[in-house]
């Protein structure tokens, strides 16, 4: 079924569940180790994925802020609630700023295609990685399921997902017996998020700017506007979108989610490419999907951690190794120059550790070698 550009299909409900492996780990430290109300986190990525899905009309992911998301889940107790909406807020509004003043555009236009490329390729590779280390804790349900994965998607009429989906829950019901008991006694009813900017302190505001907000600038700078526009319009060149109005959406978004208690949340290629690896090539995934972490947060938020042990860590892992397999495979690099290949694996080996150091190599070295301070 089509409608307004997007198609509800089989395919696209596969492809909706294509960025678990980056979405869940984080939903789960974020409510399980923050203490972060689980209505409003909800909430605020269901709604805006589904917004994302309407408007962009590609499969446009809406994922937490990675920096942000990790320091907070690393020091619980330390980073509070108000400090995580301190963040969004001030990512917000810088975003909010670049892109209607214009400034974005011009640090994209000064952003080489080798520095882009290397960008995609070290967070493929880190998506790669990242996967494998989910998969370490069981690795006999890890060697399975890649094998599983393998199959499904050579067969281009099967929702691979899906069916990986439901070998999972599968397994992890047969694990653990108690689950079928845990879910016959979910807890519905409705509640709705409050609002968040008035549980911000002085502390707050200084840690999540300093600590939290400012590390995660070059990150979203280099993964969610720049790489991420690359990759959305090499993939689907009829419907492109600009560095510009990326930069306005993630301060909308952010600036909407965190009055509403949610965390600070991006787009990102990994995403799209984990969307658009299991069949999604439309927004109508994320419309699928929002739809469906918007209904949790609103009526299961409280049985929202029984729901998250359906998942396997491992399988969780699988799903982020394939995101990065497509990601790095579609890096094209054999048209560049010795100097340019340089530029791209060095963007590529420093974004493995950090994405915005990595985009700061790059263009470093890039315009040292065109402006003939080096020679390679």
């Amino acid at each position: 079924m089509r409608i307004g550009g997007n198609d509800y299909s089989l395919r696209e409900l596969a492809g909706a569940f294509g960025d678990l492996g980056t979405l869940i780990p984080f939903l789960v430290g974020y409510i399980t180790i923050t203490g972060m109300d689980p209505v409003g986190v909800l909430v605020a990525f269901g709604l805006f994925k589904i917004v994302a899905g309407l408007y962009f009309k590609t499969p446009v992911p809406v994922q937490p802020m990675k920096a942000i998301g990790t320091a907070a889940i690393s020091h619980p107790g330390v980073i509070t609630p108000g400090a995580i909406w301190a963040s969004g807020l001030f990512t917000g509004l810088l975003w909010l700023a670049m892109g209607l003043t214009g400034a974005v555009t011009w640090i994209a236009r000064i952003t080489s295609r080798p520095v882009v490329h290397g960008l995609v390729l070290g967070l493929g590779l880190g998506f790669i990685l990242q996967g494998v280390k989910l998969m370490e804790g069981d690795l006999l349900l890890a060697a399975v399921a890649v094998a599983l994965t393998f199959v499904l998607l050579s067969l281009e009429r099967v929702p691979a997902m899906l069916l990986l989906l439901a070998f999972g829950v599968t397994v992890a019901v047969v694990r653990e017996p108690v689950l079928l008991g845990e879910l016959a006694r979910l807890s519905f009813h409705l509640r709705l998020p409050a609002f968040g900017l008035t549980g911000i302190g002085w502390g707050d505001l200084a840690t999540g700017v300093i600590v939290l907000g400012l590390p995660q600038a070059a990150l979203t700078l280099g993964n969610a506007i720049v790489a991420f526009t690359e990759e959305n319009n090499a993939l689907f060149p009829n419907r492109p979108v600009t560095v510009r109005a990326i930069a306005v959406n993630h301060g909308i978004m952010n600036l909407v989610g965190t009055s509403m208690s949610g965390v600070p949340m991006c787009h990102g290629a990994g995403g799209m490419a984990g969307h658009v690896r299991f069949g999604a090539r439309t927004g109508g995934a994320l419309v699928i999907l929002g739809s469906l972490i918007l209904f949790i947060g609103l009526f299961l938020a409280d049985s929202v951690e029984t729901l998250f042990k359906l998942f396997p860590q491992a399988l969780l892992g699988v799903i982020l190794m394939f995101a990065g397999l497509e990601l790095a495979a579609g890096v094209q690099g054999n048209h560049f120059d010795r100097r340019d290949r340089y530029v791209m694996l060095l963007a590529a080996g420093v974004a493995m550790w950090n994405m915005g150091a990595g985009y700061l190599a790059g263009i470093a070295l890039w315009h040292a070698f065109h402006r003939g301070w080096l020679k390679a």
